[in-house]
């Protein structure tokens, strides 16, 4: 095992654990703010969202870990730079939505973190396919809370 994809696999894992301290951080559904705001139809129930995140997280984790491990350079490069990048566009989202209140450059940001999990979805995939796999309900999550975030916006 080369050190490139030693350190390929920490930073993924770094970059996923960061996205979790930030989330924890901003991310707050208890505030008199959200409990004020007209929800969008379709969002999931708490439970759901209890269960699903635990699982974006984890298969972040494994997916990185097995492009870190078995990916071609290029994989690993857009792994690590859509991750990268991703991770910003919904931390910047959690941070303008939660602590903001600013809910339509939120929902544009919550667009860009999801559009930006694609590559993910086809650089663990080409590596691992079970990778790819792993990842499409976190592709779907992300997808739906952009769109729950527009809603929001819409309706807010």
């Amino acid at each position: 095992m080369d050190i490139s994809r030693i350190s390929a696999a920490v930073a993924s894992t770094a970059l996923v654990v960061g996205y979790i301290v930030g989330s924890g951080m901003w991310v707050t559904t208890g505030d008199d703010w959200y409990r004020s705001l007209d929800r969008p139809p379709w969002q999931p129930p708490s439970a759901v969202i209890g269960i699903i995140w635990p699982y974006n997280f984890a298969v972040l984790i494994a997916a990185g870990i097995a492009v870190a491990l078995s990916g071609s350079p290029a994989a690993r490069t857009v792994w690590l730079v859509g991750l990268a990048l991703s991770v910003a566009a919904a931390l910047t989202w959690a941070r303008l939505f939660y602590a903001g209140h600013s809910l339509w450059p939120a929902a544009i940001a919550l667009i860009a973190a999801a559009v930006l999990t694609a590559p993910l979805v086809v650089a663990a995939w080409n590596t691992r396919t079970w990778a790819g796999a792993i990842l499409l309900p976190y592709n779907v999550w992300m997808a739906l809370a952009a769109s729950l975030s527009v809603g929001y916006a819409l309706r807010n």
